[in-house]
């Protein structure tokens, strides 16, 4: 099980594939999807890695955080999430994940937080019919009916679909395939849509229900914090 990363939903295009047909596509950033600390099984009684993504203004973070990102050497990060990883699957602390740390043509799961609705009638927070829009229903037709039994049960019985709050939930959706990646751009084209804003952050991991390409990189596809500098140093000489 390898670790996932953190992107930052931008919007939907679509790509053209050679015979011309078009596939749309919701484009992600990875913004300098960073391991912060690592977690194990000596330590915290398990195995995990824990990635920040973003920027955070420094006056915005907490003391202890403040500790914790410099204990790492990373800067501030707006978003935090931990994957859980087998114990083979760690990640260096302070290594940047890259967009290729998935393949083209591979299955991705992506989770976020969906786009609140506010308060919603039972026809679009549940899809129901409604009622007859003739004779005998009066100016109800929108409405959900009866909420219970008569003097037995005597209740309505809880989880009742019901008008209410609509949207705000964690929504995980299976089996997007990757189309593209960019990874100096740092994005990553899968197929679909994803739950979420623009701008909101989503969670996305190889996809449970699939099978993972042999040519996907373990424990992932990243850079080291100090491989940057050597390189521009050597170039320089």
């Amino acid at each position: 099980m390898r670790a996932g990363l953190l992107a930052q939903k931008l919007g939907m295009t679509r790509v053209f594939t050679e015979e011309g047909t078009h596939i749309p596509v919701t484009v992600l950033k990875v913004d300098h999807c960073q391991v912060v600390a690592v977690r194990t099984q000596e330590t915290d009684g398990y195995t995990a890695v824990q990635l920040g993504v973003g920027t955070a203004k420094t006056k915005n973070v907490s003391k202890p955080q403040r500790g914790h990102f410099a204990k790492a050497k990373v800067e501030p990060k707006a978003r935090l999430a931990e994957f859980r990883v087998e114990e083979n699957e760690l990640i260096p602390v302070g290594a940047e994940i890259t967009a290729d740390h998935f393949v083209v043509g591979q299955f991705v799961d992506v989770t976020g937080t969906t786009i609140g609705k506010g308060f919603a009638v039972p026809m679009k927070r549940w899809n129901f019919r409604g009622l007859r829009a003739t004779h005998g229903v009066s100016i109800s037709h929108r409405s959900h009916g009866s909420t219970g039994g008569r003097q037995d049960p005597g209740k309505t019985f809880k989880n009742k679909k019901m008008a209410g709050h609509m949207g705000v939930d964690r929504v995980t959706t299976l089996n997007l395939k990757v189309v593209q990646t960019d990874v100096e751009r740092g994005l990553v084209l899968v197929e679909g849509a994803v739950p979420g804003h623009n701008g909101g952050w989503i969670t996305v991991r190889d996809a449970v229900k699939k099978p993972l390409p042999k040519e996907l990189p373990k424990p992932g596809k990243f850079r080291l914090a100090d491989a940057a500098p050597a390189a521009e140093a050597k170039e320089g000489a």
